[in-house]
């Protein structure tokens, strides 16, 4: 009997070369597992059913490799897609691990770094274009600081304005087919970075020269960091056309960033944003990679990070038919339709006199309203039953 939950091409379902081969380090311990070869991770994660993989330029080549040893990793690596049918679905740029970007990449006051900055990132663009991405994530992990003594922040706002400004003028003189997508992070490794959330990138890419080439790249740890509700920051990007990316895991508030597997904290949040992503919460869905960005526990061995693999995939295909099952119960289409006056909407979108009169003639109740029970209690209690399988 065929599982309903396995993965297949169409969910588009990826993974990166630094999630699934994450050694399990972190600021106090060494790491656990053993490095992964990228083309082993290519293999793995085609026998776990995921539709493809994507990197940070270091991830695949080694900063300061030579130019032969450039081209012999890159070679195996194409025949490894070609080998697996995985295609490479997002190219990113490291700007935070080495040392020289330690008070920013693009928004550095030393010039010499910025310059190193945009020429690192316009070969990590070359390498993701070679290779089949059309999507290049820029995460501006260093761009911020611990102390304002020194920069004003105004001046970094518009160092990052140029940057995106020039690079995406080199992708179009390289007639690269491929677009940027920006990821907000409140702090860490910084004290406090400059795009904090994803409603800041949203403005900041109406600033640049070429705002169509430019979307966003939510992350569920980010923006949960920050206390907010990740739903209501990719409803945003979403609304705006601006959802080129997004990159799915779980944290817990007031923690560093955990980078859990999907689901693994704040189920009910995550449904929500399965809802949204899928298109039965009522608006369109998302048809883009849907990436995991996160990594198997530190107590795990190799085997234990291909459960973690499919462990996101399974909770997201699982949350998916719920999220379909929910939005078509019938006892829930009726109390989420218990508003829909049709004949006041149209009155509130565009004004005009015969609008505004209409509106004043209206005979509205305040103290009705304010005493209707609006039956939020059930709705979340038959959301909750839902996830928890008392209902089909």
């Amino acid at each position: 009997m065929s599982d309903p939950y396995a993965p297949t091409a169409d969910d588009r379902f990826t993974f990166g070369l630094w999630t699934v081969g994450n050694p399990g380090a972190d600021p106090f311990g060494r790491p656990t597992r053993k490095p992964m070869e990228p083309v082993h991770v290519l293999r793995k994660l085609a026998e776990a059913g995921a539709w493809g993989v994507n990197f940070h330029d270091e991830d695949l080549v080694p900063f300061g490799a030579s130019p032969g040893e450039r081209e012999e990793i890159i070679g195996r690596f194409k025949a490894g897609l070609e080998e697996t049918g995985l295609v490479v679905s997002m190219s990113t740029t490291n700007l935070f691990s080495h040392p020289a970007f330690k008070d920013g990449a693009f928004t550095a006051d030393d010039p010499a770094v910025r310059a190193l900055a945009v020429t690192k990132a316009m070969d990590a663009i070359d390498l993701g274009a070679s290779l089949g991405s059309h999507i290049h994530v820029f995460w501006g992990g260093r761009e911020g600081c611990e102390t304002d003594a020194r920069r004003d922040p105004r001046q970094a706002i518009k160092r990052m304005r140029s940057a995106m400004d020039f690079l995406c003028d080199y992708v179009l003189e390289r007639e690269h087919e491929m677009v940027f997508a920006l990821e907000a992070k409140p702090n860490e490794p910084r004290g406090d970075i400059y795009f904090s959330t994803t409603g800041h990138l949203l403005h900041f890419i109406t600033t640049l020269e070429h705002p169509e080439m430019v979307g966003v790249n939510p992350e569920v740890a980010h923006e949960t960091m920050a206390g907010l509700s990740f739903v209501h920051s990719v409803a945003q990007a979403m609304e705006a056309g601006k959802l080129f990316h997004i990159d799915l895991n779980a944290q817990n508030i007031g923690r560093f960033d955990q980078d859990l597997r999907f689901g693994a904290a704040d189920l009910k949040g995550a449904f929500n944003l399965v809802r949204l992503l899928e298109g039965t919460m009522g608006g369109f869905a998302y048809h883009g990679p849907r990436h995991f960005d996160a990594h198997a526990y530190r107590t795990e061995d190799e085997e234990g990070v291909w459960e973690f693999a499919r462990g996101c995939m399974r909770t997201y295909k699982i949350l998916a038919e719920r999220a379909r099952a929910f939005d078509t119960d019938p006892e829930v289409i009726g109390l989420r339709q218990e508003f829909q006056e049709d004949f006041v909407s149209p009155l509130l979108i565009d004004y005009s006199p015969e609008a505004e009169a209409a509106l004043r003639e209206m005979a509205i109740d305040p103290d009705a309203l304010g005493a209707r029970g609006l039956h939020l209690e059930k709705l979340d209690q038959i959301m909750t039953e839902y996830l928890l399988g008392v209902r089909d």
